[in-house]
């Protein structure tokens, strides 16, 4: 296909049901609306998928038509469907599926389905032009580090066990504070003051929290004050991924011309400073997009179905959109570039 498309995209894949509508080109995009509802579980308790589901399944019209109403559009003026297939919870994901098919028929409209990861990739990619970047995705459901080669997302580095923002969430849990746990931690971490030894824990390029997440918890019910147990943990888990992405980084031989860093973890001020200094220090640039579009949103799904459709790839039958739960992001063929 060629000119310009108007694309809806539906993310389902945990906490966010999000829509998201983007105008674009081969040239240029622009985001007409970025319309979300969120599942909080309750205090103390991690996400429990079904009632996520319920959640996502009580709002997901007035989302969709929030993101209409923003944009000044109805359903019949959308030239292309897309929506997040996975990787994630299954009850989620199958809401945002239902919608999207319910929608393609209806209108007859083409439908793609999207790799959650690869629209975080996509996304930032897209926004600043990038050409070359090194990325490293980093959320609750992904801590890894990726360069775009042959066609496929090539893994790099990545977590051997819980991601960074699995992390951050669990200690917050276990801490009694309020999900998500990452803006929370932020804040009590600016305010610590003492450096408390923990695991580190990294493998030429790959990393391990789990033993770091079980000291730090010991570390509080010992005494210590959450202040500075979450200081210590930022600055070590941080610490551990930018040592691996650097790493990452010097070993190439072809050289990437900047660093991307998406998903929600990103918004982290701490962890883009530190990611900065490494890429000045390697004399290229470090790139996260504004902090609303870090976390899951609905823009991220279209416009990877935007890049799709423009790309003249051909929508698979409704039939065959079942979604993946468990999809990684090293299998995805990325037929556009």
């Amino acid at each position: 296909m060629d000119g310009q498309f108007v694309v809806l995209g539906i993310e389902s894949t945990a906490h966010t049901f999000g829509v998201g509508i983007v105008e674009g080109s081969k040239d240029d995009f622009r985001i007409l609306s970025d319309s979300r509802s969120k599942y909080v579980p309750p205090k103390n308790k991690g996400i429990e998928p079904f009632e996520a589901a319920e959640s996502h399944s009580k709002h997901a019209i007035d989302t969709l038509n929030r993101a209409l109403g923003e944009a000044g559009l109805n359903l019949r003026d959308i030239d292309i469907l897309s929506f997040s297939r996975g990787p994630g919870l299954g009850p989620c994901l199958r809401i945002g599926a239902t919608l999207a098919r319910f929608l393609a028929l209806k209108y007859n409209k083409p439908l793609y389905p999207v790799h959650h990861g690869v629209g975080h990739l996509e996304l930032v990619s897209s926004y600043y032009k990038l050409s070359n970047p090194l990325h490293l995705l980093v959320s609750g459901g992904h801590t890894t580090i990726l360069r775009l080669k042959n066609g496929r997302y090539r893994v790099f580095g990545e977590t051997l066990d819980i991601t960074l923002g699995n992390l951050i969430d669990v200690f917050a849990r276990e801490a009694g504070l309020s999900f998500p746990g990452g803006p929370i931690i932020e804040k009590y971490a600016k305010k610590g003051r003492v450096y408390l030894d923990l695991p580190y824990t990294i493998m030429g390029t790959n990393f391990q929290f789990s033993g770091m997440l079980t000291n730090a918890l010991n570390l509080l019910k010992s005494g210590y004050s959450l202040e500075d147990v979450a200081f210590s943990l930022q600055e070590t888990a941080f610490s551990i991924v930018v040592e691996g992405l650097e790493r990452a980084l010097t070993s190439m031989e072809s050289r990437p011309d900047s660093v991307a860093v998406s998903g929600g973890v990103a918004s982290n001020d701490s962890l883009f400073e530190k990611i900065r200094e490494m890429a000045g220090y390697h004399d290229i640039e470090a790139y996260r997009l504004p902090k609303k579009l870090n976390g899951d949103n609905g823009v991220q799904i279209a416009i990877v179905g935007l890049k799709m459709a423009l790309s003249n790839i051909s929508p698979p039958p409704i039939e065959n959109t079942k979604v993946i739960q468990r999809w990684r992001i090293d299998e995805v063929d990325i037929e556009w570039m």
